[in-house]
């Protein structure tokens, strides 16, 4: 659980960074250093690598919590569909079986 309070901190930081960054913006537009083209050109820009960063950061974490769960032996979703699926197809098997078996007795 915490990890994931750190994602969602995280976030809550790009959130206010980027607020802060479209305030720097209309800052430099009002003062007359930027135009109002290049201040969205750079706020699209920032918004845009932001994003990238937050993308790595997420794959990041995701092959950091998949890693620690490999070392403590942890199944993984995959794990437990590979092993639904092999029940399934054992039960239909058993159920087919059962059905030849009560008709051998008939």
């Amino acid at each position: 659980m915490a990890m994931l309070d750190v994602m969602k901190k995280a976030m809550m930081i790009g959130l206010g960074a980027q607020e802060k960054a479209k305030e720097l913006v209309d800052e430099l537009v009002k003062k007359g250093e930027l135009s109002k083209s290049e201040g969205a050109k750079l706020f699209k820009e920032f918004v845009s690598k932001t994003e990238e960063n937050t993308k790595t950061m997420e794959k990041n974490v995701k092959e950091f919590v998949q890693k620690a769960f490999e070392k403590m032996n942890i199944p993984s979703k995959d794990d437990f569909e590979r092993l639904e699926k092999k029940v399934q197809a054992l039960s239909a098997r058993v159920k087919k079986m059962e059905g030849i078996k009560e008709e051998e007795t008939d």
